[in-house]
């Protein structure tokens, strides 16, 4: 699943190539929207909302996708060949006469009155690169289930909205703590801490085409420990660890440093 960054940069991509031009080709490639035309509207704004895209046009309607594992938007030139993956992972077009923008495998496309986009996205909580950031409420949301697993707290978009798996190992490992310690059970000054540093992380990234939690530029050093199993934690030298975290049917690995994170672990 993308992180809130990747998804903003998506959506600025889109806004730049869309908003103020006018749709000369729309073809969305799911059952239910498989008779929608939405040429001859103007693309008002693409709006990023936690993981998810909002692409409004003119007449009050809303395209909504979510890309989760492996979704994308891309958008090419007049002419330039689209290499997003074999055409019949393409879901959605949307072109103007100076750009197409291409949705290769969204497992959500569907269209909404703009009026009622909150039932999309209204049960998410404060977007992390949002103007409705609140980070008193996220930190509320967070600990509303004190007995709940740091890491899969972090992941929850209904407590704040934007982190990914990437985030969230690294979240877990700047706070100090293993990502299956109960929430509640992180001490206060490190819980109150936790929104900021996860607002601190994606507004560093925001405009990075490399993302890095460590601030360092070498591909094998931009990350604490995401993905450096079993390689040393560049911290204290331990080796890196992965575990799967999740309920079973949303598994998802999970990166910690045994010596700098203590906790409960697998």
């Amino acid at each position: 699943m993308p992180e809130g960054d990747s998804v903003h940069q998506a959506a600025r991509r889109l806004h730049t190539a869309l908003a103020g031009h006018t749709v000369t080709r729309s073809d969305l490639r799911v059952p239910k929207l498989a008779t929608v035309d939405l040429t001859g509207r103007t693309v008002l704004d693409v709006t990023p909302r936690g993981k998810h895209l909002l692409t409004r046009f003119e007449g009050g309607l809303t395209l909504h996708s979510h890309l989760r594992m492996d979704g994308s938007w891309r958008v090419y030139a007049p002419g330039e060949r689209w290499s997003g993956g074999p055409g019949h992972q393409i879901r959605a077009i949307i072109g103007t006469a100076d750009r197409t923008a291409v949705g290769y495998r969204l497992p959500v496309l569907e269209l909404l009155r703009t009026a009622d986009e909150h039932k999309a996205v209204g049960h998410l909580g404060p977007d992390l690169l949002g103007p409705d950031w609140d980070a008193d409420q996220a930190l509320r949301n967070l600990l509303a289930a004190p007995e709940r697993a740091l890491g899969e707290a972090l992941l929850d978009q209904r407590n704040l909205a934007g982190i990914g798996n990437i985030y969230k190992s690294e979240l877990c490992f700047l706070i100090g703590a293993t990502p299956w310690l109960p929430i509640g059970e992180l001490p206060a000054d490190k819980a109150s801490r936790l929104p900021a540093l996860a607002k601190k992380l994606l507004e560093a990234n925001r405009e990075r085409p490399a993302r890095t939690t460590t601030g360092r530029t070498r591909t094998d050093q931009r990350l604490y420990v995401y993905g450096r199993a079993p390689r040393p934690c560049l911290r204290c030298g331990t080796p890196v660890r992965t575990a799967d975290q999740g309920d079973g049917s949303r598994s998802r690995p999970t990166y910690w440093c045994p010596t700098c994170q203590p906790g409960p672990t697998p």
